[in-house]
């Protein structure tokens, strides 16, 4: 992928949810409401990590990315989601985008089935490059217990009233930054889940020193959380070591048809 056009993929992805928001809102209004849950109380506190505890292992389900292409779908969502809860995942990420990443709230909807079928209570992330509440409801009318809040799409005021409005619909916010300056958004805003992404959404270049020094900039009393670029239990035992709390697992599983024996090893090296 070129330089100019990895620039450009963050706007596209962004303009494509615009007019997604118009259609969501439609189909929402045309439903009665859901009442928003109760799934986020103790989410926060789950992923947390107490001195000495094992690095807090959070996995993830897309079918494909602008960088990566297509990824395996070869097991199913409900059976991928449940082969993490088995093989010790702290949540599951699930991708609702659907042009970009193949993913669906839908797909949120079957995770929450799958693992409540087997009595799993892993915690689900929805995944979405959200600008509007209308997508906090309609994530946690799905089944999902937490959402994905990209500093980088929002300004600032808007992600203080997202963080909020999570809340109101009964989501836990994880907030996603990539800088110095966003994660000085982040902090003043209520949320107490905080990860860093590895790779400049901007680029989609890895830069896991950057990555490091803003997971140790995160204050104690905030969870942190590692996003993305983690490929191997030596890259796990290196984010183990430092400030994180837990650390995202993306396409190295995706890459997997049966992820659950990499998984193993990768909860071992944690």
């Amino acid at each position: 992928m070129g330089e100019a056009r990895r620039e450009r993929v963050l706007d596209a992805i962004v303009a494509s949810k615009r007019a997604e928001i118009e259609a969501l809102k439609l189909e929402l209004a045309k439903e009665s409401p859901a009442a928003p849950g109760a799934r986020r109380e103790g989410v926060a506190e789950r992923l947390a990590r107490p001195s000495g505890a094992p690095l807090r292992l959070l996995t993830e389900i897309k079918r494909k990315s602008p960088s990566a292409g297509a990824l395996s779908t070869a097991m199913g969502v409900d059976d991928r989601a449940r082969a993490y809860a088995r093989a010790g995942a702290s949540a599951i990420s699930v991708l609702c985008d659907g042009p970009f990443f193949g993913g669906s709230y839908e797909d949120v909807t079957r995770v929450r089935a799958a693992l409540e079928s087997e009595g799993l209570s892993t915690p689900i992330l929805a995944k979405e490059f959200i600008l509007d509440p209308v997508q906090l409801r309609r994530a946690s009318a799905a089944g999902a217990d937490l959402a994905l809040l990209i500093v980088r799409i929002v300004s600032p005021e808007q992600l203080g009233s997202l963080v909020t409005a999570a809340r109101d619909a009964g989501l836990e916010p994880l907030v996603e930054v990539a800088t110095e300056a966003e994660l000085r958004i982040a902090l003043a805003t209520e949320a107490r889940l905080i990860g860093v992404n590895a790779r400049d959404l901007d680029t989609l270049r890895m830069d896991p020193a950057r990555a490091a020094s803003l997971v140790a900039a995160i204050p104690e009393g905030r969870v942190a959380l590692h996003l993305s670029g983690l490929k191997t239990p030596d890259d796990v035992r290196a984010v183990a070591r430092g400030r994180a709390d837990g650390a995202l697992l993306g396409e190295i599983l995706m890459r997997q048809d049966d992820p659950t024996a990499l998984l193993a090893e990768l909860v071992a090296a944690a």
